[in-house]
């Protein structure tokens, strides 16, 4: 807080911007709402693409309904071949998450309707998009290995073809159908950093694109996105049992963060947390080695109660504490642990494009220009005057 102006410098925490129907974070209950829908209600029994329809479309599909929405993500799934050599011209080491983002804005160059601001446009683009973000995850990876893309598979879901273009291979049901959840959960999550870029973006009538590669842009900064990759490594980093109360007390005396515990909003758990951490336990039993799974769980029971006995708080993990366990069993790599996020999440923030923009029955003519109050120096009781070069000292 700036005490002489009176302003909370706090990244508009709890500031009321605007009103939304997709989706409502209710804190004090641990509750995650998806048009109304309780997401424990919705995980494990509806599918992502199930999911994608209820936050563009409103309403749940019926199947013929979510037959013509997953055939059409299907057809979509293709790349432009110049785009897949354009990503075979990048460095092997270049970040994932600026090859996706770069790779999104080149995708509005393949599409003849993406400068026209209408709902028909727009919401064809963020099905595109939807369909297309796992393809550039998974082409570059395999780019980046020296290995050949995997073509998409129009016979697998949404999930499952992910994990086949990765792997080269498909998976078996049962870690398809944990990560289609994982796609589920991780949808939607009202205003965070990368949504409010979205909107905020989309809120000056730019294309769906360029308002879902400044949400990428928002999702790579590490205050908002990469927690569950660095929770992977800080479960290498610990790697054995006997080393997890050293490391707790370690973090707490220094002042650090145990990554993966803690939320801005849940105040009394995340409840996604509760869908992940049996699949992370179900996926270390199926793969005879629980040791990344009882390693996590041991972390959250050894940190709530250093937590409690110092501090005297109580502290819970987040999404991000066994989603690092959960995708590590799947094989994918850390650093694409973001990536995946927006795997998913490209479904809520298509929602809030088309939502900012057309919210009512035309555009919204508003767009977001926050007030700021100047802190900075005069020059004396009024304005700096001019002093010419020579003058200067």
């Amino acid at each position: 807080m700036d005490e002489s102006k009176g302003i909370m410098n706090t990244g508009l925490r709890d500031v009321v911007v605007a009103s939304t129907r997709i989706s409502d974070v209710v804190s004090e209950k641990s509750k995650l709402i998806y048009r109304g829908y309780n997401i424990a209600e919705l995980a494990g029994k509806a599918t992502f693409e199930e999911v994608a329809h209820l936050l563009l479309h409103e309403r749940l599909p019926a199947k013929a309904e979510l037959d013509a929405f997953a055939g059409g993500l299907a057809a979509l799934r293709g790349l432009p071949e110049p785009l897949l050599a354009a990503l075979s011209t990048r460095p092997a080491d270049s970040m994932p998450m600026d090859i996706l983002q770069a790779a999104v804005a080149m995708l509005a160059n393949h599409d003849p309707g993406a400068a026209k601001i209408t709902r028909e446009a727009t919401l064809a683009g963020g099905m595109s998009l939807i369909a297309k973000i796992p393809t550039v995850v998974a082409a570059w990876h395999r780019i980046r290995s020296g290995l050949p893309p995997v073509p998409p598979d129009p016979a697998l879901g949404h999930a499952a073809n992910f994990l086949h273009m990765l792997a080269g291979e498909a998976p078996d049901p049962e870690t398809a159908a944990f990560f289609d959840t994982c796609l589920v959960i991780h949808a939607e999550h009202s205003f965070n950093a990368s949504t409010f870029t979205a909107r905020q973006v989309a809120s000056t009538r730019a294309h769906v694109y360029a308002s879902v590669s400044a949400a990428l842009g928002s999702l790579s900064g590490e205050l908002h996105g990469g927690a569950n990759t660095r929770v992977m490594r800080m479960l290498q980093e610990i790697a054995t049992p006997d080393r997890i109360a050293p490391y707790v007390d370690r973090v707490l005396d220094s002042g650090g963060l145990i990554m993966g515990l803690g939320h801005a909003v849940y105040k009394n758990g995340d409840p996604r947390v509760l869908v992940l951490a049996p699949m992370s336990r179900r996926l270390g039993e199926r793969a005879n080695d629980t040791r990344w799974y009882d390693l996590t769980a041991l972390l959250e029971a050894t940190a709530k109660e250093a937590f409690k006995k110092r501090k005297n708080l109580d502290i819970y993990p987040n999404v991000d504490f066994y989603s690092a366990s959960v995708y590590h069993y799947m094989n994918i790599p850390a650093d694409l642990f973001t990536p995946v996020f927006a795997i998913a999440r490209i479904a809520g923030w298509t929602a809030h494009v088309l939502e900012e923009q057309f919210a009512g029955a035309a555009p919204k003519p508003a767009l977001y220009r926050p007030a700021s109050e100047y802190t900075g120096e005069y020059c004396g009781p009024s304005e700096c005057s001019f002093v010419p070069m020579e003058k200067r000292e």
